[in-house]
């Protein structure tokens, strides 16, 4: 590109050589400290909004425990697991993601699912949603994708146009597109859902080996979907009506309860997995690696007051305990940095020190010092740096988590195999949704689509077309589009498609 009005740079003008890819070592990463890039755009998405959470703004919480009823000690050494029957405290919280604080619960969203683990090793946070996949593979993309499902710097309003443009350049958003178009995009309550890690994790056990995990927490009280006109009449009789509901039915003593199951992967079973396990767009096919069960959530306790255990409430997936490890998930990698700077940023550096926050089984012994809002003795007159040889706490070589290879050049490397991108929501359309299913699915993206540009609609029934013909062509007719132009698209590249409806 030679018009310098046209280059894309940093916040301090240099040229942006590649916006799409973060800079990792091999093309399935990890993600590399030294991408400059990516810090600064998550840095700074991450204080875009004052007072209220970026995303997960709105949602509801409660108290409970989780107890183990399987032996997994061959697959970790954490504690909390270590044994079945133990239990743990927990504190879950539930949300819609893209909405402001005072949005709808049935608004078409994917929810958020987080579970704190106050374990006697420290606390773990399980943070997912209610899909087993997201939108985008790349963190260096997902300040863009927020802001397209946020509201117009012009208008203020919701906008169509932002929302399908980026999803029909990014085409590897169709599975978790099908997924949050059809029913399930509209759970009817925060009970009636599941919750998934959707990324992968790294378990480890006392001997030294380490395994591939994803989590599953399936309700035990049945999935429930709304229609898109329950939906729609929700919005406006009850906006509120899931955060109720998960209140009211603790108070009635029907306490909501997840039975917990993992699919788990060998590293050598990984190795030839016909699918890349550190891409978040992509599921591991129940067929090919079973779950297990492992335990059961319960949430039993409603809070006494909503901001203290509920808003302030910070989950982090880098809050982690031996056994449990992070994986070169693109995506994962970025969230450990993510989570934790926004809730500085929200809450300030001590936000760990706020009661809902605070390791209950496991006392703080850090360096970290001062800050606004240290509420402690700040450490008293121990010392405050690392090595010392005053008696304060140091580092126990026994927690090292087993190494794992990586390799690769660092350089932003682009996702090796585009087309797989349609083939998992091509599966899901034809082989696990019913007739039903899929008329909603195309209604309700066709009553959302239309709002769109014309040039707009038409790239994405390509990409709909690409997952499967049949669910392309009911979405064009649907919009009444040229149906030999939809799959004209379809047979273009993306770059070629971006280019042939670019104006």
């Amino acid at each position: 590109m030679s018009d310098d009005k046209n280059r894309l740079t940093t916040a301090f003008g240099a040229p942006v050589a590649d916006d799409q890819n973060s800079l990792t070592a091999g093309p399935r990463g990890p993600v590399l400290m030294q991408d400059t890039h990516l810090l600064e755009k998550l840095a700074h998405f991450d204080r875009e909004r004052i007072p209220e959470r970026v995303v997960h703004a709105k949602g509801a919480g409660a108290h409970g425990y989780f107890e183990v009823t399987a032996d997994v000690t061959r697959y970790t050494r954490a504690k909390f697991l270590s044994q079945v029957g133990k239990r743990t405290e927990v504190f879950a919280r539930f949300s819609t993601v893209g909405g402001e604080k005072g949005s709808a619960d049935a608004a078409r969203d994917p929810r958020g699912f987080a579970v704190k683990f106050y374990t006697e090793e420290g606390n773990y946070d399980m943070t997912g949603n209610n899909t087993p996949v997201f939108f985008i593979r790349d963190p260096l993309k997902f300040p863009d994708f927020i802001h397209t499902q946020k509201r117009n710097p012009a208008t203020n309003l919701p906008d169509p146009n932002m929302f399908w443009d980026f999803l029909s350049l990014t085409p590897e958003s169709i599975h978790q597109v099908t997924i949050l178009f059809s029913d399930r995009g509209t759970p009817a309550t925060f009970r009636h859902m599941n919750g998934y890690s959707s990324h992968t994790y790294k378990w480890h056990n006392a001997q030294g080996e380490y395994f591939w995990v994803q989590y599953h927490f399936k309700t035990d009280q049945g999935i429930k979907n709304l229609t898109r006109q329950e939906a729609l009449h929700l919005r406006g009789a009850d906006p509120d009506h899931a955060t109720r509901d998960l209140y009211q039915a603790i108070e009635r003593g029907e306490f909501p309860s997840w039975t917990l199951e993992m699919q788990i992967l060998s590293p050598e079973q990984a190795k030839d997995f016909q699918w890349d396990i550190f891409d978040i767009t992509k599921v591991w096919p129940h067929a090919e690696v079973p779950p297990i069960k492992v335990g059961k959530l319960v949430l039993n306790r409603n809070p006494v007051n909503y901001f203290a255990e509920v808003e302030q409430a910070a989950f982090s997936p880098g809050n982690l305990v031996p056994g449990i490890g992070i994986s070169p998930d693109k995506m994962l990698q970025s969230r450990v940095f993510s989570y934790h700077d926004t809730h500085i940023h929200r809450l300030g550096p001590n936000y760990h020190l706020i009661p809902i926050n605070q390791p209950r089984n496991a006392p703080e012994r850090s360096y970290q010092r001062d800050g606004f809002m240290r509420t402690d003795d700040g450490g008293g007159a121990g010392p405050n740096y690392w090595p010392n040889s005053f008696g304060g706490p140091g580092p126990d070589a026994a927690y090292l988590e087993p190494p794992i290879p990586l390799e690769g050049q660092a350089a932003r490397t682009p996702y090796g195999h585009p087309n797989d991108d349609f083939v998992q929501a091509g599966n899901l359309y034809r082989k696990v949704m019913t007739d039903q299913d899929r008329e909603h699915l195309v209604g309700n993206i066709v009553e959302h689509l239309a709002g769109a540009l014309p040039r707009i609609q038409l790239r994405q029934a390509a990409i709909f077309y690409k997952a499967d013909p049949d669910y392309g062509l009911r979405v064009a007719r649907g919009l009444g589009l040229d149906e030999a132009r939809v799959k004209e698209l379809a047979a273009m590249s993306q770059e070629a498609r971006a280019a042939a409806t670019s104006q």
